[in-house]
C-alpha cells in the first residue's frame, strides 16, 4: 500500500504541440494515413520550436501519401495554419 497520492494528469489542449497536431489532423481528407499525419505533425512541431525545416521541405522529406492535393498546396495550408498558431 502506498500513502502517496497518484500523479496528476497534464492536459495538452493549450500547448503548441497539440495545436500543431490539430492543424495536421484537420487535413485528414488529404492525409488519409494516421501514421503519416502523426509523423508530419511531429516534424512540423520541431519546425515551430526552431529545430526543423519549413513545411514545404518537411512534407517532401516525410514522403507522406497525399490524396487530391499537391505538395505545394498542402504546404501553403499548413503554413497558413502555423501563422494563425503564432498570431
Amino acid at each position: 500500500m502506498s500513502s502517496l497520492e497518484p500523479a496528476g494528469v497534464i492536459t495538452m489542449e493549450a500547448s503548441k504541440e497539440k495545436k500543431v497536431y490539430n492543424i495536421v489532423n484537420g487535413l485528414s481528407e488529404y492525409l488519409s494515413i494516421a501514421n503519416d499525419r502523426n509523423r508530419l505533425a511531429f516534424d512540423l512541431y520541431k519546425y515551430v520550436i526552431g529545430e526543423g525545416d519549413e513545411p514545404l521541405v518537411t512534407i517532401r522529406n516525410a514522403k507522406v501519401k497525399l490524396n487530391g492535393i499537391s505538395v505545394e498546396e498542402i504546404a501553403q495550408k499548413i503554413t497558413d495554419g502555423l501563422k494563425n498558431l503564432n498570431g
